[in-house]
């Protein structure tokens, strides 16, 4: 069974093609048959369009154009097209998954995607200004290019926090403001989903019998405490914008700031957006870049500014797990995971540091090792910690699987 996954962005789209059993959903990941990138924001008025396929091909090229349906259709058809062909025609493929960012409180897993869905992702875009419309518009373009026949799912990053508890998900304000949808939503659900998972794989255990907290440390980060198998309390909220200090945005700071810059520095509502959002977190506050990678040369060649940048971010990482094990009452694992958890022993040797009480216990060895799906605790720690290669577009993929053969 072919599928294929968009995740479709305001300035880029990532796309792949998963070719899977018809009868079983493979216990380990799958790697993509054909992979394709474009993006729209290094060369302005061009698309860079960059795809590989699992037999070695590659196709890089840069195209003159700001017509973006044009370029998702030059895209797809390198599936059936030239040197990158995978399938011989577009009817091969048996559904598309969409990772869609916000779907509310109302979507609580994936969904075939219909007039009424398209209508509520488009309505749910007042939450989610930057995200929702460009994943309706690379729905929309998919179904242009592929026809009606092919079905489009939406796979929600907000899904897996909707069984977050009422004392979780309602904020301190006038309870008119929570019927008017303004709660904490939590994000990055499809990749705590999957770690979750994984986690219990790699462990050998029940999932609905642990307790763990996932720390998804990207660009973006949060962190999810998930107990039989559901997320219970994240650090991410109404926005993506709460929680932990991330590489551009501030995270969770006293809201009397922003009435002080409000009253004070005459910020505009735009102002304070990019303020938060594009100027804070490692960047704001290091002044180096956003970019974990070049703070940590930066330390290494004695930016003091940046050490505090890295030393904020640490802090506000083990104030945030401290909560999530308050909101769990105890600890099986904690997983790292995304482009800094993956990649970062120092943060994760400076996370764990402190959890030493609780018997966690780090094999330093084997978190300078570059580990991938693996335990970097030692044999004697009372919790595990791993580091898990999230992988939300296979997550998709399986999520498609399992409605497709549930039709049949």
């Amino acid at each position: 069974m072919k599928i294929l996954v968009l995740n479709a962005g305001s300035s880029s789209q990532k796309s792949c093609l998963y070719d899977l059993p018809n009868d079983r959903l493979p216990e380990d990941p799958l790697e993509p048959v054909w992979d394709g990138f474009v993006d729209w924001t290094h060369h302005q008025g061009f698309a860079e369009v960059r795809v590989k396929t699992a037999a070695g091909a590659v196709l890089k090229e840069e195209i003159q154009t700001t017509d973006k349906p044009a370029v998702v259709q030059h895209l797809m058809n390198t599936l059936w097209q030239g040197e990158t062909q995978v399938i011989e025609k577009p009817d091969e493929i048996a559904a598309v998954g969409h990772r869609v960012v916000h779907g509310g409180d109302k979507y609580q897993e994936r969904v075939r995607i219909t007039p009424a869905v398209k209508a509520a992702i488009a309505d749910l875009a007042v939450f989610a200004p930057v995200h929702n419309p460009a994943n309706l518009e690379g729905i929309e373009t998919t179904e242009q290019i592929l026809g009606p026949t092919v079905p489009q799912i939406a796979v929600f990053d907000t899904a897996f926090h909707t069984h977050l508890p009422p004392p979780a998900y309602a904020y301190p304000i006038p309870y008119r403001y929570l019927e008017q949808g303004i709660r904490r939503y939590g994000f990055h659900g499809i990749s705590h989903q999957y770690c979750a998972h994984r986690a219990a794989q790699l462990l050998g255990r029940n999932l609905q019998e642990l307790r763990l907290i996932t720390c998804h440390l990207g660009n973006g980060c949060s962190l999810a405490a998930i107990q039989n198998g559901v997320s219970i309390d994240t650090t991410m909220g109404f926005t993506p914008l709460e929680g932990v200090m991330m590489g551009s945005r501030s995270g969770s700071i006293d809201p009397g700031i922003l009435i002080h810059l409000l009253r004070q520095e005459n910020y505009t509502a735009d102002e304070l957006d990019k303020l938060l959002n594009r100027a804070s977190g490692l960047q704001g506050v290091s002044g180096v870049s956003a970019d974990l990678r070049q703070v940590m040369r930066a330390i290494a060649d004695g930016n003091q500014q940046a050490k505090l940048a890295f030393d904020v971010y640490i802090h506000r990482l083990r104030a945030g797990i401290g909560s999530m094990l308050a909101s769990l009452g105890g600890l099986d694992a904690l997983v790292f995971t995304a482009g800094v958890g993956e990649n970062s022993a120092p943060v994760r040797a400076a996370t764990c540091q402190n959890l030493a009480f609780l018997g966690l216990k780090l094999d330093l060895d084997q978190n300078n090792s570059h580990p991938v799906d693996q335990d970097i605790a030692t044999p004697d720690s009372t919790i595990r910690v791993l580091v898990i290669h999230t992988q939300e577009d296979w997550a998709i993929a399986q999520e498609c699987w399992r409605l497709v053969t549930s039709d049949r």
